[in-house]
């Protein structure tokens, strides 16, 4: 640990002798990383000792992060290889040139996470000491994968899937230092039966290429049917790269203020889920521990999950892939506005779009939630950068539903008008809708619905946040937090939480213009205690009485 920012001058990156251990990916905060320390750290640093296979000679080298909180900066044998601003996105380079010749090498990286500071993306990343309120433990550092891989020197960078439930199947390579006379080639199975083929001269950086599956099989929570999908890179002398990976084929769209699921009205049932555990903080501690909240989600009776202020772990929406659940993928927000916030954000969100592209499991994109990072829309400055936002997401990717500011202070660009209302009982919310034909009643705390200067837009209305009740089991009690707290107050036994939840279920089922709906929340997140589980995953509800409101809906 680096406090007084003195690794620098003091060439720490030519170091080979740091004492502490931590275990990678988890941060240091989390008891997984052995470390466990929640203090405010500015800076650290990591050294490794590592040796190439020897039947990687006469490849390239390539090192790849996953994400490392918040600006990360990697020698190799001393030399600066590569450095990435932005604590939620991927980032990797060519070592080849840095490594010594068939002797042991050193890696080492700085991290540095200004811990205070606002104007970085930082979701619940508490700037106080201590979490409070919705604010929770920081990540600093390391909290993904890092791996090294061989490459030739021209091999597949990345690829672009863009399926089309009409059979069309569109894919775009990206070729790092493309050669001459280079084609790909693409061929698409089910079962180990191929299904399409086609292939593509290179053209400069990169290749395009289409095949039709004949009726294709749609991609949705109730069957995640997927295809396989296999790229190959050839150049003059033969195969010079591969790269297997799949796609599911749907669309996502909205019509007369519903959404529409491969053409179909679906009722968006999802839950809020924060993407954080008790060991490993925002780091899932084994994909063992993701399929079983997805599990969970979907025997709960709900069809998908609000990722909240997490740009989530790749894992993650692997499995959501896999077992079939509809995603809100969300940026985690900065808290102010200025220029750099305005820099920082745009360029991290181009980076999430282009990572997450291909998952078929995502569904909505929301760059903003709660007019966090842009606290006073009033300002044309603010409200111009929220739908720069919302434009620049659909220039990347028009293929999905954006909200532009998820919970209120909507402008009239967005595709869905999501709202936060924590209403304590059924009874009264549904009075709250009772008079209001078209659009939805003032909000009962917090902003307006819609910007200064906008109006609903006819839009599907989604009451995505909901509930907020807090209940503790008696044998929990010593455990949780003196602070601990619900957004709609904290129940004393199980049977009033359930009938408070149960009251808001019926009167939903009676307001016809919400068309989706996100309970708040999955789990307790540390002094948040309005889950439906416990922080580590133990059920507070029968699954079937939650199934069952589900089906109200």
């Amino acid at each position: 640990m680096d406090n007084a920012n003195a690794g620098l001058d003091q060439r720490w990156f030519d170091a080979a002798d740091f004492q502490a251990e931590i275990l990678v990916p988890f941060a240091l905060e989390s008891p997984l990383s052995g470390v466990g320390d929640r203090s405010f750290h500015l800076c650290v640093w990591y050294q490794r000792a590592f040796t190439m296979p020897p039947n990687w000679e006469g490849r390239r080298v390539r090192l790849n992060f996953g994400a490392v909180d918040y600006r990360a900066t990697v020698w190799v044998n001393g030399t600066v290889v590569v450095s990435h601003e932005g604590g939620h996105t991927p980032f990797s380079c060519d070592i080849t040139g840095a490594l010594s010749a068939g002797g042991e090498n050193s890696l080492v990286v700085r991290a540095e996470d200004p811990p205070t500071d606002r104007y970085i993306p930082r979701g619940k990343q508490h700037w106080e000491p201590q979490p409070a309120s919705i604010f929770y433990a920081r990540t600093t550092g390391i909290w993904q994968t890092v791996w090294l891989e061989p490459v030739q020197l021209s091999h597949l960078e990345c690829i672009r899937i863009t399926p089309s439930v009409d059979g069309p199947i569109s894919v775009t390579a990206k070729i790092s230092l493309p050669g001459q006379a280079q084609f790909v080639t693409m061929s698409i199975s089910e079962d180990s039966r191929a299904l399409a083929a086609a292939m593509s001269l290179a053209d400069g950086p990169g290749a395009a290429l289409s095949a039709q599956i004949p009726e294709p099989k749609l991609w949705s929570p109730d069957q995640p049917h997927l295809y396989i999908l296999h790229l190959e890179l050839h150049g003059p002398d033969g195969l010079l790269d591969s790269v297997d990976s799949y796609f599911g084929v749907r669309s996502v769209a909205t019509q007369d203020g519903k959404v529409l699921l491969n053409g179909v009205p679906i009722y968006l049932k999802t839950v809020l889920d924060q993407g954080y555990w008790p060991e490993s903080n925002l780091t899932p501690p084994s994909d063992d521990a993701i399929q079983n909240d997805i599990r969970i989600v979907k025997e709960l009776g709900f069809n998908g999950v609000r990722k909240h202020q997490k740009v989530e772990d790749p894992r993650f929406l692997y499995w959501a892939d896999r077992m079939g659940l509809l995603v809100a993928a969300e940026m985690a927000n900065a808290y102010l506005f200025n220029e750099d916030a305005i820099a920082r954000m745009t360029r991290e969100w181009i980076e999430v779009v282009g990572r997450d592209y291909n998952h078929p499991s995502i569904v909505i994109w929301t760059p903003v939630n709660e007019s966090w990072g842009v606290p006073n829309l009033a300002q044309p400055r603010q409200q111009a950068h929220l739908k720069a936002l919302y434009y620049l997401t659909k220039s990347l990717d028009n293929t999905r539903l954006v909200i532009d500011n998820d919970g209120w202070e909507h402008t009239e660009v967005t595709d869905l008008f999501a709202i936060h209302d924590y209403t304590p009982t059924g009874k009264e919310l549904q009075r709250r809708f009772q008079n209001v034909t078209q659009g939805v009643p003032l909000p009962m705390y917090g902003k307006m619905y819609s910007a200064p200067g906008s109006r609903y837009n006819g839009s599907p209305i989604l009451l995505w946040e909901f509930g907020g009740v807090g209940y503790v089991r008696p044998q929990d009690l010593p455990a949780i937090p003196p602070d601990s707290w619900g957004y709609s107050g904290v129940e004393a036994s199980a049977e009033p939480a359930l009938n408070r939840i149960r009251g808001l279920y019926e009167a939903i089922a009676a307001i016809p213009q919400i068309t989706g709906i996100c309970y708040t929340q999955l789990y307790d997140v540390e002094q948040e205690i309005n889950g439906l589980m416990t922080y580590d995953r133990r059920m507070k509800f029968d699954k079937a009485v939650i199934r069952e409101l589900n089906s109200l809906l």
